[in-house]
């Protein structure tokens, strides 16, 4: 039965039990010093009243008459009325005593220790005497030459002093009822607080809960990353330090969680954690790897205080990776591109085989030839040009399709290669990534420019790497803009079906991952230099002079 109790319920038991075993304990010690406290101002009492007595020349010359009683009796009922004690017995040396509450006990020797008192001391005792037990304090009393004449005795019974002592219970009952109230309302409260946050599970709930958690935590295939309202890191799972290359241990140390300042994260990731908004299937690159994320905030329940409204505890950042889907994605966007470009080239063909045969079908054959003649060597060169720079013959297609589809948008599209060498080690799919989308947006610049509507491309090869050149003739860039363009999402253009913005940073991020450069000239329209290293055979060190940079 104990195991389905909530932690709430547990805790106010123990509290409670710790409050009432508290009471017990402090109670009791009370109780007993009360108690002590209450004999020895007793004593005290009984000591001051016995020293005035002894003090007083009236009882030394009283005990050296013939009847000491018939002079101290009196003046002993006396004081014993206005002093508020039970007894006082005035005696000689040898324990006659000559006063008592009870006339019949006059002359007969008093009960107790005198011996202190007889040696010129005072003392206080706790004995039984003819009024029962009592406290009491005997004093001598001494003549001018310190002879002890007589003693005095002076006390109440002990049923008087547990009278007072009685008095001061129900404070202490008080007191004690006081702490019992106020413990049992704190652990009804923290009880409460205990409920409203654990939903009233019990430990063993929360344990099985927990491991739930940590099985799916490093099981999921997706990165799933907490963040509170502070911007610290409150828990990633293995596949989050996986994606975003963090370490793994930095997860298993609740107790002091990193801040996004600390973690290696890229830029516009850190800034889509640090401002907390809903994202849903966004695509962020981070380093060489396309991730889609989707972000939401970390709700709490609701609470009868909380006046309708649900406490926010931080975000929830879920990531998947999407770089093979990206890669297979441009895969196919190379496959597109090369197939528009020969659509674009079968279209320019088509309109060139038109013009001849109507040349043909006029008669005018010697211009049909020329026409026919001039096409193909200016086709020839192109071919020419792009196979002798860049050993790849894919890349010569691109770009002799991107020439086809610019005349057809109305561009003139300008090229022009320099140099032998080769692009062995660097995948083509990445090339066309970088040159397709560059001339992409090159293109679509020129085309809503003012005539002459242009676009230069500048291809150089040798053994240091591939240089990569495209300027238009559209709109200059703004410096300021110019890290933004980079950006993914970020497009001055109208979204379409596919989206905006992602393009220009595919290029940087594929530029990235083959250690390239990419620089941007905005003066005169937009330009693009693109340089990418060439990649070195393993048997084929750096020389020397390379190694210093020579």
């Amino acid at each position: 039965m104990i195991h389905r109790w909530s932690i709430a319920r547990r805790l106010f038991v123990a509290n409670l039990l710790i409050v009432v075993v508290f009471i017990a304990i402090v109670g009791s010690a009370t109780y007993v010093d009360a108690r002590d406290r209450t004999y020895d101002e007793a004593g005290l009492r009984m000591a001051g009243i016995a020293d005035a007595i002894a003090a007083s020349p009236f009882v030394l010359q009283a005990a050296d008459s013939d009847d000491p009683s018939s002079l101290l009796q009196p003046y002993a009922m006396d004081v014993m009325a206005r002093a508020d004690v039970d007894f006082i017995t005035i005696m000689a040396p040898d324990r006659t005593r000559w006063t008592h509450p009870r006339s019949e006990e006059l002359g007969r020797p008093y009960i107790g220790s005198i011996d202190a008192a007889l040696r010129g001391d005072e003392f206080t005792e706790v004995t039984a005497g003819t009024l029962g037990p009592s406290v009491r304090t005997i004093v001598p009393v001494k003549d001018a030459g310190g002879a002890v004449r007589a003693l005095v005795a002076v006390g109440v019974t002990v049923g008087t002093v547990d009278v007072a002592f009685a008095a001061r219970l129900p404070a202490l009952l008080a007191i004690g009822l006081a702490l019992l109230v106020g413990g049992s309302l704190a652990s009804w409260l923290l009880g409460r607080y205990l409920r409203r946050v654990t939903r009233g599970w019990g430990p063993e709930q929360l344990s099985q809960l927990f491991a739930y958690y940590e099985s799916v935590l490093h099981s999921v295939r997706e990165g799933l990353i907490l963040i509170d309202t502070k911007g610290k890191v409150v828990m990633y799972n293995d596949q989050a330090a996986e994606l975003l290359g963090l370490d793994e241990t930095g997860s298993k140390d609740p107790t002091r969680p990193p801040s996004l300042a600390e973690l290696p994260l890229d830029e516009e990731l850190r800034y889509l954690f640090e401002s907390g908004r809903g994202a849903k299937d966004e695509i962020v690159l981070s380093g060489s790897r396309v991730l889609v994320v989707n972000q939401g905030p970390a709700k709490g329940p609701e609470t009868a205080g909380s006046r309708g409204r649900t406490p926010v505890y931080g975000t929830v950042a879920t990531l998947r990776d999407r770089t093979e889907i990206e890669a297979l994605g441009n895969e196919l966007e190379t496959m597109r591109t090369l197939s528009d470009a020969l659509r674009a080239q079968t279209h320019e063909h088509a309109n060139r085989l038109h013009t001849m045969v109507s040349l043909l079908e006029l008669g005018r054959t010697r211009e049909a030839l020329d026409f026919a003649t001039k096409d193909l060597e200016l086709s020839q060169q192109l071919t020419d040009n792009m196979v002798s720079s860049v050993d790849e013959p894919v890349l010569g297609a691109l770009v002799m399709g991107k020439v086809a589809e610019a005349h057809e948008r109305g561009v003139q599209l300008d090229v022009a290669t320099l140099g032998s060498g080769t692009v062995e080690g660097i995948a083509v799919q990445d090339l066309v990534t970088i040159l397709g989308n560059l001339l992409d947006n090159a293109i679509d610049a020129a085309a809503e420019g003012t005539p002459p509507r242009r676009v230069e491309l500048t291809v150089e090869s040798d053994e240091e790497g591939l240089d990569i050149a495209v300027h238009d003739s559209g709109a200059p860039i703004d410096p300021g803009s110019v890290e933004n363009i980079l950006r993914h999402g970020y497009s001055t253009k109208p979204a379409g079906p596919g989206g905006r913005g992602i393009g220009l940073a595919l290029v940087r991020q594929a530029v990235q991952r083959l250690g390239g450069t990419l620089t941007i000239n905005g003066r005169r329209g937009a330009k693009f230099e693109v340089f990418l290293p060439a990649a070195l055979p393993p048997e084929a060190p750096l020389s020397p002079e390379k190694e210093h940079g020579a």
